[in-house]
């Protein structure tokens, strides 16, 4: 596989992973900008351009709060926020202090914050202020969290003159002061800057839990280590050439694991510029390329179409962009759209960005932009084995054969938080086992297939059936349930629910009525798109749901 990768290798590449600081916590990095550059642009939001030095500041002033509230080394603090500044800022702060970082979809309801935020024992949870009343709604039945930061987003915007991008709804909410929780801004204006780091053994402490599903099972926190951020955010910085000059954009989700690595992870490391959005809107990206003069980013390849597609597109000035690394998520990155998106930039050079997943804090390949090969999702990053394992007797298959996908590198994470038997089956003698389908052909370039377990993939997002089940048995009406995934043109996949009634119900209940409550139930990627009722579920002798033949049906 060497002698392959060594043909398939960018000529002006090195084949050596070099840390640009060397080796230690990205919270380091942080602190290195804003001695070595305080007065330079870090963050762009909406207009208001944060230095280096700012973002470091308000990091060590939150960092001065945090501790005098006893968080200390391995307590678990949640992120429950959009995008935003304070995002950023309670990300470093917690790693400043040792802690572990745990992010939660803003998306998520009341149920999956009850079952997520005692999964873990989090501590503490800086949330966005439009977002709190679901953590109040189970207050009583989350007793590890001892307080609540709340802010309001547009508390890090400019003066309403300087604002440079359309905003979104949620940066045009009142600021309101919310009962027994502190305000985010407030904390920063009262404490003065604590610059001070707990001590951190970089290969072993644990800086991210992040809920993924393994190969089974409701979510589990998959405990990342600060050394396995460092590795992966060095390995993209130096594969796609980031650098001071990079100007960027975080859109993505920063609570999921590619949108943080992108948005949280890479700036600080690389010192490169980077705008960032709540969320996606095209005519908010469109003109900030135009304005900041954007040339490497990381998009979702519906966003691109979104830009295409955009009235008036072809009249405005994209030629900034040089670089354009993407996920197929919806929609394919191929050679079409590639040269759809050539046609109207002047040039960009749109790929797909990479394979990965959260045990392995992503990104463990990437495509070589000089040996573009559109299907796949390029070759093995640096210090990185990928094997082809035969499902059926454990053995490694060769090139153009498909198995189960097979993973080692140093970003390879600990294990579950408190799941051994879990550990065990996804990792094995430091290779993960995906749980998905691929091949690697003659020259080193691995394809995705598809998945072995039973996880959907909606939206970019991982939804776990059981998860869906666990929520949807809350319903009065609902006797059994069977999630399974649907291929959807939009989302890639969304769920769907075969649902056995209650005998009482049978004929007082529509599908309608069951997705409307789900809706409001669950996070948006979650809830299930189509329902249908049956009289029975396929199972095993033992009552195990065969999820299996209804996604076959």
């Amino acid at each position: 596989m060497q002698d392959v990768l060594k043909r398939s290798w960018p000529k002006d590449l090195s084949q050596t992973l070099v840390y640009r600081g060397g080796e230690k916590p990205l919270h380091e990095y942080l602190n290195q900008n804003a001695k070595e550059r305080p007065n330079d642009t870090a963050y762009i939001f909406y207009g208001n351009e944060i230095t280096w030095n700012q973002l470091n500041d308000d990091t060590n002033r939150l960092v001065h709060f945090l501790k005098k509230k006893g968080i200390k080394k391995g307590d678990c603090i949640a992120l429950f926020m959009q995008n935003c500044p304070q995002y950023l800022i309670g990300h470093y702060a917690i790693q400043k202090l040792g802690a572990i970082v745990v992010p939660l979809n803003p998306m998520y309801k009341e149920a999956e914050l009850e079952y997520l935020v005692n999964e873990v024992s989090i501590k503490a949870i800086i949330s966005g202020q439009e977002l709190y009343e679901r953590i109040r709604n189970v207050s009583g039945k989350i007793p590890s969290v001892e307080f609540v930061l709340t802010t309001n987003y547009a508390d890090y915007l400019p003066n309403e003159n300087d604002i440079t991008m359309p905003l979104p709804d949620e940066l045009k909410l009142k600021k309101r002061n919310i009962k027994n929780t502190f305000d985010f801004i407030e904390i920063i204006k009262q404490h003065n800057p604590l610059d001070e780091t707990a001590e951190i053994d970089l290969w072993e402490d644990v800086g991210l839990m992040v809920f993924t599903s393994g190969t089974t099972g409701r979510p589990k926190a998959a405990m990342l280590t600060y050394g396995n951020a460092l590795f992966k955010t060095a390995t993209i910085v130096q594969t796609k050439n980031y650098n001071e000059e990079t100007r960027t954009t975080a859109i993505s989700p920063l609570c999921h694991i590619a949108g943080m690595l992108m948005g949280v992870n890479i700036p600080v490391y690389s010192g490169c510029q980077t705008v960032l959005f709540t969320r996606f809107d095209a005519e908010a990206a469109i003109t900030a390329i135009e304005k900041y003069k954007i040339n490497s980013w990381y998009t979702v390849a519906t966003m691109n179409v979104a830009i295409l597609n955009h009235p008036g597109v072809e009249k405005r000035d994209l030629s900034s962009l040089k670089t354009n690394f993407a996920t197929s998520f919806g929609i394919p990155v191929n050679k079409q759209l590639a040269d759809d998106w050539s046609k109207l930039t002047g040039g960009c050079i749109l790929c797909e960005s990479s394979y990965g997943l959260s045990e392995t804090h992503t990104a463990d390949t990437f495509m070589p932009i000089d040996k573009i090969k559109f299907g796949t999702c390029g070759i093995p990053t640096y210090d990185t084995e990928i094997r082809i394992v035969d499902i059926e007797t454990g053995k490694d298959l060769p090139p153009g054969k498909q198995g189960e996908i097979a993973v080692k590198n140093k970003g390879v994470f600990k294990g579950y938080f408190n799941r051994p038997d879990a550990t065990l089956e996804t990792l094995r003698d430091g290779w993960v086992f995906t749980g998905d389908i691929g091949m690697i052909d003659e020259d080193g370039y691995l394809y995705f297939n598809g998945r072995i377990k039973e996880m959907i993939k909606s939206s970019g997002y991982s939804v776990f059936p059981e998860d869906v089940e666990a929520l949807m048995k809350e319903h009065e009406a609902i006797l059994q349930v069977a999630a399974v995934g649907v291929p959807d043109t939009v989302r890639g996949e969304s769920v769907k629910a075969f649902i056995v009634l209650k005998p009482k119900y049978k004929g007082k209940i529509t599908e309608s009525a069951i997705i409307e409550w789900a809706k409001q139930k669950m996070a948006a990627y979650k809830y299930p798109r189509k329902v249908e009722f049956r009289d029975s579920l396929p199972a095993t002798s033992s009552g195990k749901v065969l999820r299996r033949l209804l996604k076959e049906e």
